[in-house]
């Protein structure tokens, strides 16, 4: 499908960047935009030129708004209609979907977020998405003496952080404000958008890691998912045509249309390619056919990837693993993708998530080596981060 992603804030405005830095020439980014009422946070981005990035709200003064969410709310509403506008030379209209990726925790992003969503679905037909990274619990703790006062931009691990003081890693921003501002940001995305998927900060630390630190990995991770998922059907000319094609209606009927929340799984497992010769990659007497690949391990390798994806980190927790709706794309060298196995992975699926609900389709990529999954999970029940946070302004 062809997605349009549009980075907000200092959040969404580096993903936004790591998008167009490791996919930009891949079929489904049709567009990428990255907006921020913050100077530096815009001068900082490497992959996207000048055109692609654009500072709103001369009244923020450059500096972002201090996590001020009804300031980013009057700007928002201000400015949606100019930001549409500066989508334009992108195309928009030729979008099949558009993704707002933000920092919930945040002001200019989140302020600003539920505007543009409302503004794209007045002009354009799509359905808008948002992917927005929740706040961490220590962002709202008040900081050690010895750290000092925090930068005025600081924002998530996605957005940056303040520096340490030391020269050493980036400490964890203080933001007192973050948590109230992204159940409010939530509840209004989710009136707006057609499903959201919460990225939760917290879950992807490591132990001893700081939020600052792992500022990069993140927006690896985030970046990582959102291709893994938008990026499943389109395939490059020339190449192996999907057996199950996925498209934009299928994304949509798996993650429903009412601002409910989805989470993304996703686990890749390295095979030997099955292109081009024997599995040693030597030719069976210099033949060009593809080598044969054993049944057993193919279907070993689709086995662990889906239950991978299921189980393991997702972008927000899936309590029971429970879901109204899942999506199943399975994707790697033609040759691996065996059809039974797809299908008992589809079974199991039905059984874990409580629903038979489940759409599914297959991502061929020749020459590849590695089997891939991604799960969509929609209609879960409230993780427990999230009612945290919801917490904070009952």
């Amino acid at each position: 499908m062809r997605l349009h992603v549009i980075g907000l804030g200092g959040a969404g405005v580096r993903v936004a960047d790591r998008l167009a830095a490791d996919h930009d020439d891949d079929p489904f980014l049709a567009g990428v935009n990255a907006f921020d009422t913050d100077m530096d946070a815009l001068g900082a981005l490497d992959a996207l030129g000048e055109d692609r990035r654009y500072r709103f709200g001369d009244a923020a003064g450059g500096d972002g708004l201090g996590g001020d969410l009804h300031a980013g709310r009057r700007l928002g509403d201000a400015h949606a209609s100019e930001l549409g506008r500066e989508m334009d030379d992108q195309r928009p209209s030729l979008a099949e979907a558009f993704l707002i990726v933000v920092g919930l925790g945040g002001a200019a992003g989140a302020g600003a977020a539920p505007a543009l969503a409302e503004e794209l679905s007045r002009l354009y037909d799509a359905p808008v998405y948002a992917l927005g990274f929740l706040p961490t619990p220590s962002e709202t703790e008040e900081p050690d003496g010895d750290e000092g006062p925090p930068s005025a931009a600081a924002g998530n691990a996605a957005a940056g952080s303040a520096a340490s003081g030391n020269g050493t890693e980036p400490r964890t921003p203080h933001r007192p404000l973050a948590e109230r501002n992204a159940a409010r940001t939530l509840d209004a995305l989710s009136d707006r958008c057609a499903a959201v998927f919460p990225f939760d900060n917290a879950a992807w630390l490591r132990p001893g890691e700081t939020l600052g630190g792992a500022r990069d990995r993140l927006n690896g991770v985030a970046a990582e998912r959102i291709a893994a998922l938008f990026g499943a059907g389109e395939t490059p000319e020339g190449t192996s045509t999907p057996q199950q094609v996925l498209d934009a209606s299928d994304v949509a009927r798996a993650v429903g249309g009412d601002g409910e929340i989805a989470a993304i799984g996703h686990a890749t497992q390295a095979v030997e390619s099955s292109e081009g010769g024997s599995r040693f990659g030597l030719g069976l007497f210099g033949s060009s056919e593809p080598a044969e690949v054993d049944t057993s391990a193919a279907v070993s390798a689709i086995e662990t990837v889906i239950r991978k994806a299921a189980r393991g980190k997702n972008t927000v927790e899936v309590p029971d693993g429970r879901a109204d709706r899942t999506l199943l794309v399975v994707g790697g060298p033609p040759q691996w993708l065996n059809r039974e196995a797809i299908a008992d992975g589809r079974r199991w699926l039905a059984g874990e998530a409580g629903s038979d609900a489940i759409l599914s389709g297959d991502a061929p990529v020749p020459g590849g080596d590695a089997v891939s999954a991604v799960v969509v999970r929609s209609g879960v029940d409230e993780p427990e981060r999230l009612r945290e946070i919801r917490e904070t302004i009952r």
